[in-house]
């Protein structure tokens, strides 16, 4: 059974920084294609970033060169390095990998 495990979510000040992470079990992340979905409260959830299995990253628009996506095969856990953090990156931080959703980390962008 995949499980996705989301952690590092928090109340941070404009243009702090938060780490995100996401644990895997039933699933190796080095051989799969990762992404980090994010959802603000009353809007659609949106695609952050990615990381391919060959270790190639995407990212939206509005969080380049803010966010790092990475991960660590020997933890088998994806990461969001999140700097210069806006008001507007409030939302709930969701890892995917194929169809499985993790639970959610809550991010609070607020002084």
């Amino acid at each position: 059974q995949v499980q996705l495990v989301e952690s590092g979510g928090g109340l941070v000040p404009p243009g702090g920084s938060l780490r995100l992470s996401c644990a895997a079990s039933g699933i190796l992340v080095s051989f799969r294609d990762m992404a980090w979905y994010r959802q603000a409260p009353g809007k659609e959830r949106e695609l952050v970033a990615t990381i391919t299995s060959g270790g190639i990253t995407n990212y939206a628009d509005p969080v380049k060169g803010r966010f790092t996506i990475s991960r660590d095969n020997a933890k088998n856990t994806v990461y969001l390095q999140m700097n210069s953090l806006k008001p507007e990156d409030t939302a709930t931080y969701y890892c995917k990998v194929l169809t499985i959703w993790g639970q959610g980390t809550l991010v609070t962008v607020a002084s």
